[in-house]
């Protein structure tokens, strides 16, 4: 996997790993860059340091719904940054190119992480055996066999996501309490329309990569995981009660 990284961050800058043919769901309202404000901007480009920004050199697109409401679907654009050998970090935005909003971000984890965790957290947690094995979960612009090594190690992995700003439904501004989203785990359950949406823009076929997965294990998934499966809903709101970290110590 660590080699895989690096890999698709060389065919990022050959191919655009699949990139920018995914507009913004949203037009954020407001005035137009002053010609200050874009003269500070391409200096703090040139001049300040974005080390932590430099590690997310992984792209990967696939769908979630909001916990609790399978049919509000949409598609996710995870740019990903590999902590360790366990542990990922990524930033979701609702688009590829140059006018796409950060939705949320997804934690990935593996199986040994994810065992550790205790029962109620568990139940914020979704699997991606489905994801992968459906083909429905794709790494735009790598070549299929390190795609095809990316899904192996995936197809085990847990994911927590939260979305703060809920582009298929607020479409000017991040307004309202951020949202835990969930992932697909069994057939007919992602909108066969926003799949077939999502294939042509990148042309690519979902059940062609699927049927190029059938030789990667399936794991058993942890019980724990999917929560919403056995109707286990967990959601946030927003509250007038402190829950600081000072109070949970």
């Amino acid at each position: 996997m660590n080699k895989l990284i690096p890999l698709c961050a060389l065919t990022l800058a050959l191919l655009s790993c699949g990139g920018k043919n995914s507009s913004s769901n949203v037009e954020a309202p407001g005035d137009e860059k002053s010609a200050k404000d874009k003269t500070l901007n391409v200096g703090a480009d040139l001049i300040q340091d974005k080390t932590p920004l430099k590690g997310f050199n992984a792209y990967l697109d696939g769908f979630h719904f909001y916990n609790g409401n399978m049919n509000s679907q949409m598609e996710a654009h995870h740019y990903v940054n590999q902590i360790n050998e366990d542990v990922y970090q990524a930033i979701i935005f609702d688009g590829n190119g140059k006018d796409a909003k950060i939705m949320g971000v997804e934690y990935i984890i593996t199986a040994k992480m994810f065992a550790r965790l205790s029962p109620e957290e568990k139940k914020l947690w979704h699997s991606h055996h489905f994801e992968v094995s459906s083909g429905s979960l794709i790494a735009p612009g790598i070549p299929e066999v390190a795609e095809h090594e990316l899904m192996e190690k995936l197809v085990s992995t847990y994911g927590k996501t939260i979305h703060t700003w809920h582009t298929d439904l607020e479409k000017e501004l991040p307004v309202g309490s951020p949202m835990i989203m969930m992932g697909f785990t069994k057939e007919g359950q992602l909108n066969a329309g926003i799949l077939a949406d999502r294939d042509k823009r990148f042309n690519i076929s979902s059940q062609k990569k699927k049927q190029n997965r059938k030789d990667i294990p399936v794991p058993a998934v942890d019980p724990g995981a999917n929560a919403w499966e056995k109707g286990e809903i967990r959601q946030l709101v927003i509250t007038n009660k402190s829950d600081s970290p000072a109070h949970k110590h």
